[in-house]
C-alpha cells in the first residue's frame, strides 16, 4: 500500500468541509446568527496555498455567508454552501475547473463527506473525525478540526512540493 506522502507532489487542489474541519465543529447561537471560529493558522496556511498556486475549495453543508465571505478573502477559489451530496457538488467542480481525483486532496471529518473521500488522490481527516472517516482517510492530522488540522495537511502537501517557507509567498 502506497503512502499518502506518495500521492502529495500531485496535489493541486486542495477541498476543505467547515464544521469539524476548518472549525472545532462548535455552534455558537448568538440572538438570531449562527457563530462559528476559524483557527488564524489554518487561515494564513489557506492565504500561503494559493499564493503557491493551489487551488482551494470549500464544500460544506453549511449556509453561513460570513464564513463564505471570510473563506473567498482568504483566497479560496469557490465555496459551495448548503451542500447536501458532496460527491455531486465535487463532481460538479471537478468538470467545472477540469481537475483529476489523483491532483485532489480533501479534508472532511463526518459522514457527508465520506463519499468524496473514497475518490481523490489524498483523504485526510481531523483527530476527532468520525470513526468511520477516520477508517478510510488516508491520513489523520494528529490535530482536532478547527485547531491546526487544515494547517497540517496543508503544510506537508507544500513542503513535499518544495512551496512551504518561500521568501516570495512570505510578504502580501
Amino acid at each position: 500500500m502506497r503512502s499518502y506522502k506518495e500521492n502529495l507532489p500531485h496535489i493541486t487542489t486542495l477541498i476543505f468541509d467547515v464544521d469539524g474541519v476548518l472549525t472545532n465543529g462548535d455552534v455558537t447561537l448568538y440572538k438570531d446568527e449562527v457563530v462559528r471560529t476559524l483557527n488564524s493558522r489554518d487561515a494564513y496556511a489557506i492565504q500561503y496555498a494559493v499564493k503557491m498556486n493551489m487551488r482551494v475549495l470549500i464544500i460544506t453543508g453549511g449556509n453561513s455567508e460570513a464564513v463564505k465571505k471570510r473563506l473567498l478573502n482568504l483566497g479560496a477559489t469557490e465555496v459551495c454552501l448548503k451542500s447536501s451530496n458532496k460527491l455531486s457538488v465535487y463532481e460538479d467542480l471537478k468538470a467545472k475547473y477540469g481537475f483529476e481525483d489523483g491532483e485532489v486532496m480533501y479534508m472532511g471529518d463526518d459522514l457527508p463527506d465520506h463519499a468524496v473521500m473514497q475518490k481523490v488522490g489524498v483523504s485526510a481527516c481531523p483527530q476527532d473525525a468520525a470513526v468511520e472517516i477516520k477508517a478510510i482517510a488516508d491520513y489523520q492530522s494528529p490535530f482536532n478540526g478547527g485547531r491546526h488540522a487544515v494547517r497540517d495537511i496543508i503544510e506537508q502537501t507544500l513542503r513535499v512540493q518544495d512551496k512551504w517557507f518561500k521568501e516570495e509567498a512570505l510578504h502580501w
